[in-house]
């Protein structure tokens, strides 16, 4: 799927997936700006009402006839099957086709780009800048990967220059971007389809980072050694790059002196020259994690030119993102929060931050792997992760955009979990998880659900299982 040999109109654009996290943000933008957007999605959803009231045409489901006459280009992810009718009758008709990141990329055109990549922490880490930089009257424009709590969306047209866009690297598709500020908060291998090694992961980061506009800057984290890899790469290929390092090693430019963790928020204290000495930053999400998204973003702050303590009272008014260790309610004890963390890195990162945040309760895992080439790949590794909470349920692979692959189920992380300690329960059937899990829960217990595929419907559905027992047994 080759981008347009030449810059597009997107006059007139046609999504392809339109309700998905990224492409809805795209056109909302554009919509905005005044482009005629119409799409499609296999189905309704809070993104496709919000797209039609911005005067969006959207249709369910996915047909020929979809495509108008007078459609400027259509725009697709690389999660769009080749066969997709849409794409089909766009090809026939020599409509230009245009990837969502080229999409992106004439979107931030004359403003100050910001684009924050890494295998984990994106998300957030976007979020908080947008937050940060809006608190603070800048009024950015965003395209973040998940809905703000703050702000319910995950996308905005600011009148300020800056531009704050969270860079996928499962595709490459970050290598579209030029921005002004480049974020690499951590380098793993993932995205098996698309990568084979980490060395390959590691190339594709590299000419990330060479896309950075002269006299830009790169914030790296300090403490993660893919990042330490990729920092001594560039400093053969690219020896002048301004790179500013976040982390707790003590050689970072930005150090995280100490974290201290109170229930769900937790506060951080920032050394370093560029914050005149020592600065408290105070971060409303739980988990070192989240301390080190914190001064990563404050990083940026500075790297656009914010004074570090405006930027880090701009920070303090961030309340979290939807499925990043977000609080669904709690019911008779017992809290249920919902987690986005797919890859094992993530997986022992949250299950961590509920420990710390569970006291003297349970923490039961509720987990959906995404995928079966990442199972494949990862699936030990994800069920030595799980073997970390005291309860692990472990439901079918969500195959999103793959077909099944012969004799990869989630039955190698279950097993793996078991190998490692773990307490296990393996749940084939979605509909029965909520009950199995009000079954097991007892009032000071920590419920976590986990994945990137349709277990974040869960939450409601085991609060109202909780309570439905509650009721019976009183």
């Amino acid at each position: 799927m080759a981008p347009p040999a030449e810059p597009v109109d997107l006059g007139s654009p046609f999504f392809v997936g339109i309700g998905g996290a990224g492409m809805s943000g795209l056109a909302k933008i554009l919509a905005i700006r005044g482009a005629r957007v119409s799409g499609s999605d296999a189905k309704d959803s809070t993104q496709v009402l919000a797209l039609r009231r911005l005067g969006c045409t959207v249709h369910v489901g996915h047909d020929r006839a979809n495509v108008a006459e007078d459609v400027s280009c259509v725009v697709v992810s690389s999660a769009i099957r080749e066969d997709n009718p849409e794409l089909v009758v766009a090809r026939e008709r020599g409509i230009p086709i245009v990837h969502r990141a080229d999409a992106l990329a004439r979107l931030m055109d004359g403003r100050r780009s910001v684009a924050v990549a890494g295998t984990h922490g994106k998300t957030t880490t976007t979020s908080m800048l947008a937050v940060g930089l809006t608190s603070l009257g800048l009024d950015p424009s965003f395209a973040i990967g998940a809905d703000l709590n703050e702000a319910g969306s995950n996308a905005h047209h600011g009148l300020g220059d800056i531009f704050v866009a969270e860079a996928d690297e499962s595709d490459r598709s970050f290598h579209k971007y030029a921005p002004e500020v480049a974020v690499v908060l951590n380098v793993e291998l993932d995205h098996h389809a698309n990568y084979g090694s980490l060395d390959d992961v590691l190339d594709a980061f590299e000419v990330f980072a060479g896309r950075i506009v002269p006299g830009g800057t790169l914030v790296l984290s300090a403490d993660d050694a893919g990042a330490g890899a990729l920092r001594e790469r560039l400093a053969v290929s690219a020896p002048t790059l301004n790179v500013v390092t976040v982390g707790e090693h003590e050689g970072a430019d930005l150090r995280l002196a100490q974290i201290e963790a109170s229930g769900l928020s937790s506060r951080v204290t920032v050394h370093g020259k560029a914050v005149g000495g020592e600065l408290v930053l105070a971060v409303a999400v739980p988990g070192r994690h989240n301390a080190s998204n914190a001064v990563m973003a404050l990083a940026v702050g500075l790297a656009l030119g914010v004074e570090p303590r405006r930027m880090a009272d701009g920070l303090a008014n961030y309340q979290g993102v939807r499925r990043r260790f977000q609080l669904k309610g709690e019911e008779s004890g017992i809290r249920v929060v919902d987690s986005y963390a797919h890859h094992p890195t993530e997986i022992t990162a949250d299950l961590a931050t509920a420990r710390g945040a569970v006291g003297a309760g349970r923490v039961i895992a509720v987990y959906q792997p995404h995928l079966f080439s990442r199972t494949q790949q990862l699936g030990v590794e994800m069920g030595r992760a799980l073997a970390a909470a005291d309860i692990a349920v472990v439901m079918d692979i969500y195959a999103a955009r793959e077909d099944p692959q012969p004799g990869v189920t989630s039955n190698i992380i279950a097993h793996a979990a078991l190998d490692n300690g773990g307490l296990v329960r393996t749940e084939h059937s979605w509909s029965d998880v909520a009950g199995s899990v009000a079954a097991l829960a007892r009032p000071g217990d920590l419920v976590l659900t986990m994945g990137a595929g349709d277990v974040t419907l869960l939450g409601p559905e085991i609060l109202d299982a909780i309570r439905a027992r509650s009721t019976a047994t009183r």
